[in-house]
C-alpha cells in the first residue's frame, strides 16, 4: 500500500501530493483573487506542501501565499527556493548564488512570507560562479540562526548532490521528471537511498503524441483523466517522490489531488513504465 505521507528531513511530516504555486497569477484583479481561491482551497482540501519561489514574480508569489493563507495552519509547509535574482548586466535573471545575496534573499522571503522561520529552504539552481561551499555553507549559517529549517537542492547531478552532502545535511531535492522524462532516475535513485524528498517539477509533462495515447489509454480504463495517471504513477513509483503539480483553476487542482485515490494495477504500471523518455 502506497504511503500518502512522507517525514521530509525525518521529521517534518507532509502529504505526499503537494501544489506548486509557480502559475498563480499575482497581479490585481479578479486574477489574483481566483489565485488567493486556489490556495486557500488547496489547504481545504488537505495540502500541506506548497512550493514556491523568488523567482516567481521576484517574491509576488510569496506574498500571495502569505495574502491568502496567513496565519498558516498547523502542520503546513510552504517551501521556498533562492539563488536567482536580477544580477544580470541589465538587471535580467540570473543565477546568483553569492552569500550576500542568499542572505538577502531569505531575509527578505522571511517577512514576505510572516514568518520566523522557512522549514525548508532550498537552492533554485547552484551558481557556477560562486564555490558550492560558499552557497551552501551560508544557508547552513542560517539554519544555525534558526532563520531556516531544512535545506534544499535544486536541478542537480547525482555528483552534485555527493558533494553537497558532504557540506549540508540535504533534505529535498527537487528536479523535473515526469512519467515521460526521466532524465533524473539516477538522482531519484540516490534521493531513495538516502531517504531525500524527490519533488519533481513539472510532474505531468507531455511529450509526443504516441506516448500520450497510451498514457491516455490507461486512463480510459480507469475513468480518470491523463493527468491524474501520470500523477498516480508518480506516486507509486517511488516512496520519496512528492509531486507539486501547479495550476490556476480549483476544477483542475481538485482533479490532481483526486489522483492520489487512483489505483494503478500492476499492468498498468508495467505499460507506463515501458513509456521511452522524451525529454
Amino acid at each position: 500500500m502506497t504511503s500518502n505521507a512522507f517525514r521530509i528531513g525525518g521529521d517534518l511530516e507532509v502529504r505526499r501530493l503537494g501544489f506548486g504555486a509557480m502559475h498563480l497569477p499575482t497581479e490585481s484583479g479578479p486574477a489574483r483573487e481566483t489565485s488567493l481561491a486556489v490556495a486557500r482551497r488547496a489547504v481545504e482540501l488537505g495540502v500541506t506542501l506548497i512550493d514556491t519561489a523568488y523567482l516567481y514574480g521576484g517574491g509576488a508569489n510569496e506574498e500571495l501565499l502569505a495574502e491568502a493563507l496567513h496565519p498558516y495552519p498547523d502542520g503546513l509547509l510552504i517551501t521556498t527556493k533562492v539563488g536567482v535574482a536580477r544580477s544580470g548586466p541589465s538587471g535580467e535573471w540570473k543565477l546568483d548564488g553569492r552569500p550576500a545575496v542568499l542572505r538577502d534573499q531569505v531575509e527578505q522571503a522571511l517577512g514576505r512570507l510572516r514568518v520566523e522561520r522557512i522549514e525548508l529552504l532550498q537552492l533554485h539552481r547552484i551558481d557556477p560562479e560562486t564555490p558550492l561551499a560558499d552557497q551552501l555553507g551560508t544557508l547552513r549559517n542560517l539554519r544555525d540562526e534558526g532563520k531556516i529549517g531544512r535545506i534544499g537542492l535544486s536541478e542537480v547531478t547525482v555528483d552534485e548532490l555527493h558533494q553537497a552532502r558532504q557540506i549540508v545535511d540535504v533534505a529535498s531535492v527537487q528536479n523535473r521528471y515526469s512519467v515521460l522524462d526521466r532524465e533524473h532516475e539516477p538522482v531519484l535513485a540516490a534521493c531513495e537511498a538516502a531517504g531525500t524528498a524527490f519533488l519533481p517539477w513539472r510532474p505531468v509533462a507531455w511529450g509526443e503524441s504516441g506516448a500520450r495515447a497510451e498514457i491516455a489509454a490507461v486512463a480510459t480504463e480507469l475513468g480518470a483523466t491523463p493527468t491524474q495517471v501520470a500523477l498516480a504513477w508518480l506516486l507509486g513509483h517511488s516512496p520519496v517522490i512528492l509531486p507539486i503539480p501547479g495550476t490556476a483553476r480549483v476544477n483542475h487542482l481538485e482533479e490532481n489531488l483526486a489522483a492520489e485515490r487512483l489505483h494503478l494495477t500492476s499492468a498498468h504500471r508495467d505499460r507506463l513504465d515501458g513509456l521511452p523518455d522524451l525529454a
